[in-house]
């Protein structure tokens, strides 16, 4: 009977507890916390794209040797500056000389072979003029012979021994001929092997010659790869010797650009870099080149923009690396909003979004640099809204619902594991995310839908061409210094400032950039913290 009393009396303290801490949260005298604010102003900006990149000459010549052996002599060592033709190298002569020299004595036997022949031809020339002789003496013979048997002068046997000589120079005289060919044959078979001796001699020469390794331009060496003594061996493919960098004072910096940046590039862009080596001073450039080869690093795809650059004090060593800038697009005199601002919510809408995202079947909103706002679904509904509208824009079927579901989950799912990264990083991976998503629904899709749904995709893009999206600012009311907030649409971003394209806002006006340290602890707090009160609660 005791124990109800005593159960009452602690309900009403806390009852009256949580009251009075109640009424001291919303009491209406409490001071309004203190803001940070910053004015609406007109200014330029200038949105860039950042990569890394390593400086490079823009003409590099590896320099290697086309024979193989050792290094006698170097000439040259780093930094040393070359002429076209220079010798710089040497590789040991002396096995090449051997060559040359046993080629020159191939050469004079073959020529002493084909003079031989020759001669040979002359003599075959003279059988052949001496057949020809007699072979005619014969005929003669025979034709007298002839008239004397017809006159009854000799007899039939004189005439056919005649005869038989006719035939038997005839034959002599045919094979002298055939001799004769065939000591041209071989005259001709001598001069070629002089020609062959020749070519032989003459890539001996040139072996020879390659023993010398000359800088094939005006530049610089950058490189040293042999000391003397060292063996090369030019079996497959030309050894390294040297590289030469044909003009340091024109360098290019050949930067990785993300897929999902690579299009706001474009040839003749400006581009500021800064090296290490010189922290504090800029260099400047422009894109002289944009490398259509893609690179695939641990899965991010980025491709090669050169930037191009003058480096008449030499200061620029190739291989540096540089952070580079590449300007691509410029507004000036436009009104423009810290981006601080655009990332500013009271504290009271902020555990009002957080219930509502705690509680809702609907997709939530990931709030990104510059007032972007992107979608991720929670699992249920936001993904199932945006089936139903492509399914009933887009008179999809069974089986492409089935599909364009899957892909949307697998979004949702990748969209919650972004949500984690830096904002920067976020921005890019959303980026790709969305271009990703655009191009496997477009596969699902026939040629009438994919018309239907790039239409689609275009009005949406076309709301935000340029950077221009919907955003938010909050200003302080002049009488209760509350927070009203103001809607505006924002437009090309730098990081730090962004266009403002439309709204109420005008110049001079104020915006909210947070809440000053001291006031953080009063009544309106950052996001995620929890006033307590005087008792405890």
């Amino acid at each position: 009977m005791t124990r109800r009393p005593l159960y009452a009396a602690v309900v009403a303290v806390v009852i009256a507890t949580a009251a009075g801490g109640y009424v001291w949260w919303n009491d209406p005298f409490a001071s309004p916390p203190a803001y940070r604010v910053a004015r609406i102003e007109r200014g330029s900006i200038v949105a860039t794209v950042s990569a890394t990149g390593t400086l490079n000459p823009v003409v590099s010549v590896q320099v290697g040797s086309q024979v193989s052996g050792q290094i006698k002599d170097i000439y040259v060592d780093f930094n040393s500056g070359v002429k076209n033709g220079q010798l710089i190298a040497r590789i040991d002569p002396q096995s090449f000389q051997l060559r040359v020299n046993q080629a020159l004595a191939d050469l004079e036997a073959a020529r002493a072979m084909a003079l031989t022949q020759r001669s040979t031809v002359s003599a075959r020339n003279a059988e052949l003029a001496r057949a020809k002789v007699l072979l005619g003496d014969a005929e003669r013979e025979f034709q007298r012979n002839e008239m004397l048997f017809e006159k009854n002068f000799v007899s039939a046997a004189v005439l056919d021994k005649a005869k038989a000589n006719v035939d038997a120079a005839r034959e002599q005289l045919r094979s002298q001929e055939a001799q004769l060919e065939v000591a041209d044959a071989q005259v001709a078979n001598a001069e070629a092997v002089v020609k062959q001796r020749e070519s032989q001699l003459a890539q001996a020469r040139v072996d020879l010659d390659r023993t010398e390794i000359r800088a094939p331009v005006d530049g610089t060496v950058v490189k040293k790869s042999v000391e003397p003594g060292q063996t090369v061996a030019a079996s497959l493919q030309a050894p390294e010797l040297f590289i030469i960098a044909q003009d340091l004072r024109r360098m290019q910096v050949d930067a990785s650009i993300d897929e999902s940046e690579v299009g706001r590039i474009r040839i003749g862009q400006q581009a500021t870099f800064t090296v290490d080596a010189f922290p504090g001073q800029t260099f400047r450039g422009g894109v002289t080149q944009i490398r259509k080869a893609a690179q695939v690093v641990q899965n991010v795809v980025t491709y090669i923009a050169v930037i191009g650059t003058s480096n008449e004090d030499l200061l620029l060593f190739p291989g540096m690396t540089a952070s580079v800038r590449v300007v691509t697009d410029t507004r000036e005199s436009v009104l423009r909003v810290p981006n601080t601002a655009l990332r500013f919510r009271p504290a009271s809408i902020a555990r009002a979004d957080a219930a509502v995202a705690l509680t809702s079947d609907d997709s939530t909103a990931i709030d990104l640099d510059g007032g972007e706002l992107i979608t991720r679904g929670n699992g249920r509904g936001g993904g199932r809204k945006q089936l139903e509208r492509l399914t009933h824009d887009l008179s999809l079927t069974q089986e492409q619902r089935t599909r364009l579901e899957a892909i949307l989950a697998e979004n949702q799912a990748r969209m919650s594991e972004i949500a984690t990264l830096d904002i920067v990083e976020r921005r890019k991976q959303t980026d790709r995310l969305r271009e990703q998503s655009r191009q496997r629904i477009a596969d699902v899709l026939t040629t009438d839908q994919r018309r239907r749904y790039e239409a689609i995709s275009g009005d949406v893009r076309s709301r935000t061409a340029g950077g221009i999206s919907g955003a938010r600012v909050w200003i302080a009311e002049t009488a209760t210094h509350k927070p009203m907030q103001m809607p505006i649409r924002v437009g090309l971003t730098d990081g730090r400032f962004s266009e403002i394209v439309a709204g109420e806002l005008k110049e001079g006006d104020e915006v909210i950039l947070g809440v000053q340290a001291d006031a953080a602890k009063g009544r309106e707090s950052w996001p995620g913290q929890r006033r307590r009160s005087r008792f405890g609660f």
